[in-house]
């Protein structure tokens, strides 16, 4: 119904935007990704989803289609609503997240509030198949070698958001483990 909104940011929440679009001011729930990213704009167009419940019609927003695409697959999984969707939207980018998927990797997805481990072994067994064997056994060993540095700097005290920023940063043709907290340091230490 609602497939793309662009306007003026006029009010910045906790979990949404509001957009003024021709005088109207639309709420839109957004990641936390994406209200970073909002923060330093004015502006924003985003291409949205409009759930439609009983008691509300919520939208919900994307900066890009893949990011709407990924949203629209989970909340198609019995018992994921677009909160619980939205939330794991917020873990980390979506092409992160179908790396971890398609490679069977749960634990992106237990980082989500009232996301268990039962929960996050059923969106990977509903999606591997959607998202297909898209990803090969280096980029698998990459997306392990990303979280373990995320974990290692948020042992350091950096938020995750912080800490996955850096490690997404890190130049892809650094390989040893040490070397990449190293180099995440370095980043985090450049801001």
């Amino acid at each position: 119904m609602i497939a793309r909104i662009s306007g003026n940011i006029v009010l910045k929440g906790e979990r949404f935007l509001v957009i003024d679009c021709s005088g109207v001011g639309y709420k839109v729930y957004v990641s936390p990704e994406t209200l970073r990213i909002a923060a330093q704009k004015r502006e924003v167009s985003l291409w949205t989803y409009l759930a439609v419940r009983d008691d509300a019609l919520n939208l919900y927003g994307f900066l890009h289609l893949a990011e709407l695409e990924l949203f629209e697959m989970l909340i198609g999984i019995p018992g994921i609503g677009p909160k619980s969707a939205l939330g794991i939207m917020g873990v980390a980018p979506a092409e992160t997240l179908k790396t971890a998927i398609a490679a069977g990797d749960t634990s992106y997805l237990t980082k989500v509030s009232g996301i268990g481990k039962k929960n996050a072994e059923k969106i990977v067994l509903e999606l591997r198949e959607k998202l297909g064997a898209i990803e090969s056994e280096h980029a698998t060993n990459n997306l392990r070698q990303e979280s373990d540095v995320i974990e290692a700097l948020k042992t350091l005290g950096y938020p995750t958001t912080e800490a996955r920023d850096a490690a997404q940063k890190i130049p892809k043709d650094i390989t040893n483990m040490s070397e990449k907290v190293k180099a995440a340091l370095k980043l985090l230490g450049q801001k």
